[in-house]
């Protein structure tokens, strides 16, 4: 039987690139010196910076709602209408070190430098050198969290191969949004 882990533990391990207190964190890119963003509020220059807090425990960069075109961004609402339903399938793209620390429910981990490889799980075929997709799964991605690259890189080559963008439906939230919501986290079966 599943177990629930506690959420704060893994919040502290979401990630193996942990930052330290108040050290500048990357905002929009994987440049190490994009720790700055300056807009403009009432006339003045005003400089946006990220540093660390109890939450922000990983060094990523913010990652766009839709890394190619088609992709749908979801919530946590339509993730868990989504659960379950029988053409759905809920993909942690984390790397395995990470997964066995904690997932959300009826997750099955591909890490994401396997999941352009291993598109036969979600319902593709393989045709040759490529990928016939016209049975692909909907496919609820997700790793850990807004500033984490490892689902859109995925998704990218995936959709590089031949599955369909609108078959992704992206949590970018992830894990982090996931914990911090006091939704279950459950240690993998396998």
């Amino acid at each position: 039987m599943k177990k629930s882990i506690g959420a704060l533990a893994l919040l502290c391990v979401t990630s193996s690139a942990i930052a330290s207190d108040n050290e500048p964190l990357r905002i929009m890119s994987s440049d190490s010196a994009d720790t700055s963003y300056t807009v403009k509020v009432n006339g003045e220059d005003y400089k946006i910076t990220r540093t660390m807090t109890s939450c922000a425990k990983n060094k990523g960069w913010l990652q766009p709602l839709v890394p190619v075109k088609g992709v749908n961004p979801i919530t946590e609402i339509e993730l868990l209408k989504y659960m379950g339903k029988p053409n759905y399938i809920l993909v942690d793209m984390r790397m395995q070190d990470h997964y066995v620390e904690g997932a959300i429910p009826g997750a099955k981990n591909i890490p994401y430098t396997e999941v352009s490889l291993r598109l036969d799980e979600l319902g593709c075929e393989k045709n040759g050198n490529g990928w016939n997709c016209s049975n692909a799964k909907q496919v609820i991605a997700y790793c850990n969290g807004p500033v984490c690259p490892q689902t859109g890189l995925a998704i990218k080559a995936s959709v590089r191969e031949g599955f369909p963008a609108e078959n992704f439906h992206y949590y970018r939230g992830g894990m982090l949004d996931w914990a911090a919501l006091g939704f279950p986290i459950v240690e993998p079966d396998f």
